[in-house]
């Protein structure tokens, strides 16, 4: 028997896939440390080849959803949904915790369909509504971190209508979809025009880039790039510190 799955054609086949095994384990059918089905019966179960039941589950193995052991099969990973190892505070709140004063300025709140590089980031179709903000913040009269970010409105269905003059999208994400899990990268790059206008950085000054990905209730929650700039900021912790944004 076929499960039962999202049938829109618009959803790519490897992200039903994705939903479904999420949905096996939300349900406590398969449980931490169970193997799932092979890749052949899956590819049977949904009509697909290997190919495309193979890049499901390896996703969701770089999601820590799964772990894919050679030769023994596929099965279900430990999950960390109480506790993340990186806190996500606010900017507003790390701001405010140096004794310095917080503002923002909105530059972009909007409604945009999502590229293909968007789409496969948040396991949608491509061209699936997305929300979209760009915010400059500010540490006293200082350009600090220009934070655009893409939001799923599935999660956040009133996230244009929020007024971020007196929140932050971090807080106001926080609220509505709370934290499961979150991915990051940081590096340096020199940003384009715009932004390092934004940020009144100098001909070729480098920012202080970082990419996260969040989860909630098992999708994507948001995808974000805080560019920050490279001389006067700069990130620090341990294990269990928080990143700002």
């Amino acid at each position: 028997m076929r499960p039962h799955v999202q049938e829109d054609p618009s959803v790519p086949a490897f992200a039903r896939i994705k939903q479904y095994v999420l949905a096996q384990i939300g349900a406590g059918t398969w449980k931490e440390g169970d193997a799932i089905p092979a890749e052949i019966a899956l590819a049977g179960t949904f009509g697909v080849s290997r190919m495309t039941v193979n890049r499901a589950l390896n996703e969701l193995e770089a999601e820590q959803v799964l772990v894919r052991r050679k030769g023994a099969g596929t099965f279900v990973a430990q999950q960390r949904y109480q506790a993340t190892v990186v806190e996500i505070r606010s900017i507003a709140e790390e701001i405010r915790g140096r004794g310095h004063r917080h503002r923002s300025a909105l530059h972009r709140l909007e409604r945009q369909r999502a590229t293909r590089a968007l789409a496969a980031q948040f396991g949608i179709a491509e061209r699936s509504t997305l929300f979209h903000s760009v915010i400059l913040h500010f540490e006293d009269d200082a350009p600090i971190q220009v934070e655009d970010r893409w939001v799923n409105p599935a999660l956040a269905p009133d996230y244009l209508d929020t007024e971020f003059a007196s929140t932050t999208p971090n807080e106001h994400l926080m609220r509505v979809a709370p934290l499961q899990r979150a991915e990051y990268w940081i590096e340096a790059r020199v940003p384009a025009e715009e932004i390092a206008d934004m940020l009144a950085l100098g001909p070729a000054e480098p920012s202080l880039v970082l990419r996260r990905r969040t989860f909630s209730h098992d999708a994507v929650a948001s995808v974000v790039v805080l560019w920050h700039p490279g001389q006067r900021y700069s990130f620090a912790g341990a294990l269990g510190a928080a990143l700002p944004g």
